[in-house]
């Protein structure tokens, strides 16, 4: 005979099978996260591939295919994809911070992941200095965000695993992912939620793994500061790197605000001619660079660790516009890798007054204060640029670096990029009537 479960057994039950439906709702997000950065990190080379070969056959083709480019995934963004433009993650973050399902819907969605998807590959493929990472961070946010259709209040917890999952995945670095979740995603530790998004970073590291295999983004080295004057490094490369950063950030955070000035004005009355001329300075970037500067800038950056080779000394700087004036044409497309391709020029350009030390450390130091110098989230830069070279000789060194580079930075931008322009689509996410058409 079975007896009826009494209201302590049913509501047992009822928490048991809740706690077991939001676990697996984390389990498979990290699995489809992981799914879709291997996928996007193999198409994305396709694409560069795709535009090298373009190159190959012309290299002025480029004054042409980049700006047209340009202007034709600014047009599609703002008709098809609105709030897919840039490098996710600021949309991401503003959706961890708003209430209102729709709003967030706007920021992170099915929809707005495959636009995501599908002009940051046609941006590598005309040319453009843009990332990849970035862009996996809204991704993976998206995904969570539909998964957690069935799981309504804890949406903000499935938001922060997706983006955390999305770094881990794109550049196999699963400590990385959890820093970033914490100091950049978030700025707190959540002890409620800890636990799963540890659990879709796992899960989205496992499915990298069996789809990509182990790997260091940038390989292995074990270079480090031998000598007692290669320290003189870390300091000078942590203000150089600041600064530089603080001032990319700077002009970015300014374009996205827009201006009430005349060019402003004019600007905002033109985004697609606008996006044509960001595309043509990129092109022109290229050609007097040697055609160096497009795409990640990983192949240059990892070639330059592995052989000890300098970078050119014009590459950090013109990496660095060619950066810039992919971020503000309005296209989607990420920062992060161009922004450790722009930190590598730096370090580059430091080592050749320290004639003895290793290159490839000092490189490191540019790429850690740059970056740090950008996101202003010192712990993410030392982590992952140390995950991504499987160095940790370089663990105290990176991390003065990043620490000097991150108050430097903050002198001439007060905040990292990310969080200042999450504001903007907060603030928009308010007034329906902005709302791109």
């Amino acid at each position: 005979m079975l007896w009826p479960l009494s209201t302590r057994h049913k509501r047992l039950f009822r928490l048991t099978s809740a706690r077991w439906q939001r676990q697996a709702i984390f389990l498979l997000g990290g699995i489809g996260v992981g799914a879709t950065a291997v996928a996007l990190a193999q198409v994305a080379d396709l694409a560069q591939h795709a535009f090298a070969l373009l190159l190959s056959k012309s290299r002025y083709a480029v004054l042409a295919v980049t700006p047209l480019g340009f202007m034709l995934s600014a047009y599609l963004t703002i008709r098809l994809f609105p709030n897919a433009q840039g490098s996710g993650i600021p949309q991401a973050i503003a959706a961890r911070h708003l209430t209102d399902q729709n709003a967030r819907e706007s920021l992170v969605s099915i929809r707005i992941a495959i636009g995501k998807v599908l002009l940051t590959l046609f941006g590598l493929l005309c040319g453009g200095s843009v990332g990849r990472e970035g862009p996996t961070v809204q991704v993976g946010a998206s995904i969570m965000f539909a998964l957690g259709r069935v799981s309504p209040r804890r949406q903000p917890g499935l938001i922060l695993a997706g983006a955390a999952a999305g770094v881990a995945a794109a550049f196999n670095t699963p400590l990385a992912g959890i820093v970033f979740g914490i100091e950049e995603m978030s700025r707190a530790f959540e002890t409620r939620t800890s636990s799963l998004i540890i659990a879709a970073v796992i899960a989205a590291g496992l499915t990298s793994l069996a789809l990509a295999g182990n790997y260091s983004y940038f390989g292995s080295s074990a270079m480090s500061l031998a000598r007692g004057a290669d320290w003189l490094a870390v300091p000078i490369c942590g203000v150089a790197g600041g600064l530089a950063g603080g001032l990319f950030s700077r002009i970015v955070i300014a374009m996205a605000r827009g201006s009430r000035n005349p060019v402003g004005r004019a600007i905002k009355a033109h985004p697609l001619w606008f996006a044509f001329a960001c595309g043509l300075a990129v092109a022109i970037c290229g050609l007097v660079s040697g055609d160096t500067i497009y795409g990640t800038g990983y192949e240059q950056v990892k070639a330059a660790l592995e052989h000890s080779a300098p970078l050119p000394q014009d590459f950090g700087a013109l990496k660095f516009l060619a950066t810039t004036f992919a971020a503000i044409s309005g296209i989607p497309g990420g920062i992060f890798s161009p922004s450790l391709a722009v930190g590598a020029g730096i370090g580059s350009n430091v080592a050749a007054f320290f004639h003895d030390a290793p290159l490839g450390a000092i490189m490191l130091l540019g790429m850690v204060s740059y970056f740090a110098g950008v996101v202003q989230a010192p712990i993410t830069a030392f982590v992952i640029v140390t995950e991504m070279t499987d160095n940790h000789g370089m663990v105290v060194p990176l991390m003065a670096a990043a620490l000097i580079a991150h108050a430097t930075s903050r002198m001439i931008c007060e905040e990292g990029i990310y969080h200042a322009l999450a504001k903007g689509f907060i603030e928009r996410a308010a007034r329906p009537q902005d709302k791109m058409p």
